[in-house]
């Protein structure tokens, strides 16, 4: 079984996220231990207000346990607004030592209409290069 185009959901203060890991092949180097992800990240916004995505928080190991902590502004240098009903999707990408990891974290979104700021979980996805050396 692969987990190839498997999706990651949570869903916390109305906001889901999901989340589809890709291995990508043509840009990693197993013997060198250079591992590739893509990641596609959907974000809807279930609720009643209209929302902004402030800041985010990643925390990635790789099966050598190998820790990262990543944190910054916004998205892909965005801090969208997502309205009631609509959603905002992004693709990124994350090099790994191993074959095999995971990814989890959250963002902090603020309400438009006070200010008022909250937390929301991302998945934990896992990140599995589906590959055979030759």
């Amino acid at each position: 079984m692969t987990d190839k185009n498997k999706v990651y959901t949570a869903i916390t203060h109305r906001i889901s996220v999901s989340v589809i890991p890709t291995y990508q092949t043509s840009e990693s180097n197993p013997s060198i231990g250079k591992f590739i992800f893509s990641y596609k990240v959907i974000i809807e916004n279930q609720g009643f207000e209209a929302v902004r995505l402030m800041s985010r928080r990643w925390l990635i190991i790789d099966s050598l346990t190998t820790v990262r902590n990543i944190e910054g502004e916004g998205v892909v240098g965005q801090q969208p607004v997502i309205s009631e009903g609509q959603a905002f999707q992004y693709m990124s990408w994350c090099p790994i030592n191993s074959s095999l990891g995971k990814m989890s974290g959250s963002y902090i979104f603020e309400r438009v209409a006070d200010n008022t700021t909250f937390e929301v979980e991302i998945p934990t996805f896992l990140l599995n290069a589906d590959f055979i050396l030759n």
